[in-house]
């Protein structure tokens, strides 16, 4: 990188002095188009459930997902993501609701692409809305096992396929997952079916408003150490995403996101393929409990924020200020 020339001959302020000369010169850029919102879905009818701990996200029936998928659609947010709340007596150790044609999610799936046919759907994949005990893949004798939840996630990729699913999310951290849902996607004609996969997934401690929103978090049992990565690894997470891309992943993703931000640096710099990361349940909710007590400017670190991400090098992000986001754009 060359040196600026010594002042005075470079002033850096110069080029700050209006809006219009700092707008010619910014470097990263925010649109509507890098966005996916995160939308949690339960049973029943009329229903908008707060979520306490994720203060303006709240818990959508189908009849009230559909507006609200309208809204986001006319704003421009390009894909929304389905996170259900299964109900308890759904949630059993063989997680059989998972891969059930007709669960909360693949309705869910066939209502949109019927109603809103241009709106991407992303799904989650993983057990834990369905698991008896809390965790993304099946526990025997307190282990949790890899193989046999590869087989499960693989049903449930498939399930949604067949529901219209544009974009699946493998969120489980299980090895070997991203081969085997590409390989099931070919041969049952999915050919065209996406798969962002939450490549380098952290165990941390950023997650527990989102438990609370799928009711995960009451049952499970220990933590997730076993499959998610440690904090401290930079070269593991670069290593589990250069794997998933091996296995057919189109894009790959961080979580969480602003903690990790020189992960996704470092990912795409290396792979140079679509990054995106996920701006997850605790960070949402700190930023707004902080804007909520007047700590914080709500607007300007919501987008301050997001605008790291850009400058980290993710292609997008997915985050609950979506809708919020969009209409701060537009304005």
């Amino acid at each position: 990188m060359q040196s600026p020339a010594p002042y005075p001959a470079a002033r850096m302020r110069r080029l700050r002095r209006t809006r219009a000369l700092r707008e010619m010169v910014q470097e990263n850029g925010l649109s509507v188009g890098d966005l996916i919102w995160p939308v949690f879905i339960r049973d029943g009818e009329g229903i908008e459930e707060p979520i306490a701990s994720l203060p303006g996200v709240s818990r959508l029936s189908l009849d009230r997902l559909l507006p609200a998928a309208e809204h986001a659609h006319a704003l421009g947010i390009p894909a929304i993501c389905l996170f259900p709340y299964t109900a308890q007596e759904l949630r059993t150790e063989d997680c059989a609701e998972a891969w059930n044609p007709d669960n909360l999610t693949n309705r869910a799936i066939r209502m949109l692409k019927a109603e809103l046919p241009e709106l991407m759907v992303m799904t989650d994949i993983a057990l834990d809305p369905y698991n008896a005990n809390g965790h993304d893949g099946f526990v025997v004798d307190g282990q949790i096992v890899n193989d046999d939840t590869v087989d499960a996630l693989v049903k449930m990729g498939l399930a949604q396929a067949e529901a219209g699913a544009d974009i699946l999310g493998p969120s489980d951290m299980m090895d070997g997952r991203i081969g085997a849902l590409r390989a099931a996607m070919e041969d049952a004609g999915h050919r065209d079916v996406a798969i962002l996969s939450y490549a380098a997934k952290f165990a941390s401690g950023f997650y527990g408003p989102f438990r609370d929103a799928v009711g995960a978090g009451a049952r499970l049992v220990g933590d997730k150490a076993t499959y998610q990565i440690n904090p401290a690894n930079r070269e593991e997470a670069l290593a589990c995403v250069a794997r998933d891309l091996a296995e057919g992943a189109d894009m790959v993703m961080v979580k969480p996101g602003m903690p990790y931000l020189d992960i996704c640096r470092a990912v795409k710099d290396r792979f140079q393929r679509p990054t995106f990361a996920y701006q997850v349940s605790g960070e949402y909710a700190m930023l707004m409990a902080a804007a909520q007590n007047g700590w914080l400017d709500g607007d300007k670190v919501m987008l301050e924020s997001l605008m790291a991400f850009k400058r980290a090098g993710c292609d997008g992000v997915l985050t609950y200020f979506a809708p919020r986001v969009a209409e701060a754009l537009r304005k």
